[in-house]
């Protein structure tokens, strides 16, 4: 496995693969990697010739209160994780390299960003949407796997993707979920023995939700209340938002008549946690 720092290497090295006629598949991450991650490496070696794996704790997604700073970090294990897991190239700037310290241009989503997470996390897409428009540039993948428990930015990269004519593939993974149902994500790392237990409301709260809705439940209103009572069960919750959106658009729906995203972000704790499902006629 190849392991480089600097942009201009990446460039070159990306250049140099498409010239020998690979197809390169990309795995963004922030790293402390788990199964969930390897999973989507697992995804990208179906689809490509050379994988890339990104490791870039990006700090313009990070709000002025948010956990940039305690973020987990772990290189070493990390490089670990993806040389057991056939990872070809581990491309891990430091932020100076990936912005210029007068950087004024940014990439701004401006419809599917303006709810769920993006009404709680003011400019956290705009800092997501620059990375991965950044790292596209410097990796020049074929197809980028993204992970389907970050629901809102898997659809908003799509987006720009379409919009702004990326030549990648975008290919979303499922959510990885611990033997208990707890969605895999670094974040976990945060809770204490009694929180992580408490977690646990938000994987009940949406199979309930799955479960009112193979009965013929189609009110969100009355779907979310009940997703509500569960999830205020646990003590050391704090809702941040519980919604059913329309899957495509991920504007409100009154009545799930079609595909509906259903997205919850709670604090457990001073940790933030988001789950989702999607529900189908």
């Amino acid at each position: 496995m190849k392991i480089i720092h600097f942009g201009k290497e990446m460039q070159q090295t990306a250049h140099a693969l498409h010239g020998q006629g690979k197809r390169i598949g990309c795995v963004p991450t922030m790293g402390f990697l788990h199964a969930g991650h390897l999973s989507l490496v697992k995804l990208a070696r179906e689809r490509s010739d050379v994988v890339i794996l990104t490791l870039f704790v990006n700090p313009t997604q990070f709000g002025p209160q948010e956990d940039l700073a305690k973020y987990p970090r772990n290189f070493e294990r990390d490089a670990a994780l993806c040389r057991e897991a056939g990872v070809d190239i581990l491309f891990a700037p430091e932020a100076p390299e990936m912005y210029a310290a007068d950087a004024s241009i940014y990439v701004v989503e401006e419809k599917l960003s303006r709810g769920l997470c993006g009404a709680s996390r003011l400019g956290h897409f705009r800092g997501v949407c620059t990375v991965v428009a950044k790292l596209f540039n410097l990796c020049m993948p074929h197809v980028a796997v993204f992970g389907e428990k970050d629901a809102q930015q898997f659809r908003i990269i799509r987006r720009m993707t379409r919009d702004l004519n990326f030549p990648v593939e975008i290919v979303s993974g499922p959510t990885l979920r611990e033997a208990d149902g707890l969605a895999m994500s670094s974040r976990n790392t945060y809770l204490s023995a009694d929180e992580r237990q408490q977690a646990l409301v938000l994987k009940r709260a949406l199979d309930e939700t799955a479960r009112l809705f193979r009965a013929g439940w189609r009110d969100a209103t009355a779907l979310k209340t009940a997703m509500q009572k569960i999830i205020t069960q646990a003590p050391a919750a704090k809702i941040d938002y519980i919604e059913i959106v329309d899957d495509e658009t991920l504007e409100p729906v009154q009545t799930l008549r079609k595909p509906a995203l259903v997205a919850l972000a709670v604090f457990i704790g001073k940790t933030r946690l988001i789950d989702n499902i999607v529900l189908k006629a």
